[in-house]
């Protein structure tokens, strides 16, 4: 059966007292999604919790004459960024938050145009903007080193403002939403069972997480209950993602150490758990096979195959960390202590090497799975290497467990079924980066009416910049590379 969500319509004066109390008995806040009704305005506010599964959302409705919300920015960090996100693409104001700057909209943006609202209409002119409000950090010897949007690679655009004495980072900090796309907006309008194309390109890597979270949503507002098999299936395809994503990163850790020879050998790993993903749905990027309502599968991957990868990916790890100078690269390097950690909400692998427990597989479980919980406590560059090293390992034994016990068919699909008025869902996922939360909403005519996306990388990007204090320019590389946050996930 699928979890309870409780729901609670509050008023403006209830809210700051009452996500105090959630945030105090152990809840996160995962997502806030704001919607326009016409004549009012509703702000979701969801909380979860874990071990047991807990669900909370808490409703908040303005008038659309005065959109305007109490800020709970002095309670959670995260909350500061989605009201600030909400005051962008909606107009709706948070009351008291301390830097209610842009976020998404960046200078050049009309000041009073928010695309979310129904009556966005055309933006009109965008107007030139030749500069950056930054922060400047003064003092003797004390420069800027400004890199990007636009990078040497096959990257999105970012831009990253460096204060910098020598090459030691005083500050650093980091802009994004260069490309917004509307992802949320292009859900809107399209039928609830037939819109998972578009959540597997949310973050072409994640294709997998996303569509399973996506897809859950949708059964959680449609009632649809899956047998136990389906969701162990499911769960098969989310970890090979995670496979070939952390070969990847492990390989590129070594390469931006000048390691080359790792990095070639943990490339061929990738490649070979693409072709795996291959044979199993028919798609490298595991596309196609994850869809509201069922699963699709060609066929179950070779367990041996899978086996043989993981003493590969074992053996290129100890080659890698046995190497003094690389160790040396890695330990001591960028970290992120634990306390910022928790107070920023970051996820995934980052958290985890920073030693928090988190795990939206025993946290929010959809099935009952034998998972094998890794976490570090450096916080550094080495912690996260090994933290991925360690997952994949894990990752392989699950696949291996969910292959040698699985009878029945490979391929199910149940029909969904229709709704009397407006209903929601939410669904969360591991991804290999982290928790993936969606939020829909899905009205009697099977027509999504809005979908909330929430990327692990929306929460780890703020932490980068924190792990750069107290460390080197020529490390920023290395230190991208460790949390690889994915940029068309956080800039929807």
């Amino acid at each position: 059966m699928a979890p309870i969500t409780r729901r609670h319509a509050i008023t403006a004066d209830q809210l700051v007292g009452a996500a105090t109390d959630l945030l105090t008995d152990g809840f996160r806040l995962a997502l806030m999604a704001a919607h326009d009704d016409g004549d009012a305005l509703r702000v979701v506010y969801l909380f979860l919790a874990g071990r047991p599964d807990r669900r909370t959302e808490l409703t908040l409705t303005v008038p659309a004459t005065d959109p305007v919300i109490p800020s709970l920015a002095r309670l959670s960090f995260q909350a500061g960024r989605f009201e600030r996100e909400i005051l962008d693409l909606y107009g709706i104001t948070p009351l008291g938050h301390p830097q209610p700057r842009r976020l998404v909209r960046h200078a050049h943006w009309p000041p009073d145009w928010h695309p979310m609202r129904n009556d966005a209409g055309n933006p009109g002119d965008f107007v030139a903007a030749d500069h950056f409000p930054f922060l400047t950090v003064e003092g003797a010897g004390v420069y800027e080193i400004p890199v990007g949007p636009v990078h040497a690679g096959l990257i999105e655009p970012g831009h990253f403002r460096f204060s910098v004495v020598g090459e030691s980072v005083l500050r650093l900090k980091a802009r994004l939403w260069f490309v917004h796309r509307g992802i949320e907006r292009l859900f809107q309008g399209r039928i609830a069972g037939a819109a998972v194309d578009l959540a597997e390109r949310i973050s072409g890597d994640t294709s997998a997480g996303h569509a399973l979270a996506h897809s859950l949503a949708v059964e959680d507002a449609l009632g649809v209950d899956l047998p136990d098999a389906v969701h162990r299936l499911r769960a098969l395809l989310i970890e090979l993602e995670r496979l070939y994503n952390h070969a990847a990163d492990l390989g590129a850790l070594a390469n931006d150490v000048g390691f080359g020879l790792a990095n070639s050998h943990a490339l061929r790993v990738r490649e070979l758990v693409l072709r795996i993903n291959d044979q199993v749905c028919g798609h490298r990027l595991l596309r196609g096979a994850i869809s509201p309502g069922g699963v699709a599968l060609q066929a179950l991957p070779d367990p041996d195959r899978l086996q043989a990868l993981a003493d590969d990916i074992a053996e290129i790890a100890e080659l890698t960390l046995g190497n003094s100078i690389i160790y040396d690269r890695f330990a001591g390097t960028s970290v992120l202590h634990r306390e910022d950690a928790l107070a920023m909400g970051t996820l995934g692998y980052v958290a985890r090497a920073s030693g928090l427990v988190t795990d939206a597989r025993l946290d929010h479980p959809t099935t009952e799975l034998p998972i094998t919980e890794v976490t570090a406590s450096g916080g550094d560059v080495l912690a996260r290497y090994s933290v991925r090293r360690d997952e994949f390992a894990a990752s392989v034994a699950l696949c291996r467990t969910l292959i040698d016990n699985h009878t029945g068919p490979i391929a199910v699909r149940e029909p969904l079924p229709a709704v009397a008025g407006i209903s929601s869902g939410i669904g969360i996922v591991e991804g290999w980066r982290g928790s993936i939360v969606h939020r829909v909403e899905v009205g009697a005519d099977g027509l999504l009416r809005r979908a909330k996306i929430v990327d692990p990388s929306w929460f780890n990007w703020p932490a980068l910049p924190v792990s750069m204090a107290d460390t080197i320019v020529p490390d920023f590389p290395l230190t991208n590379k460790s949390f690889n946050l994915s940029y068309a996930g956080n800039d929807l």
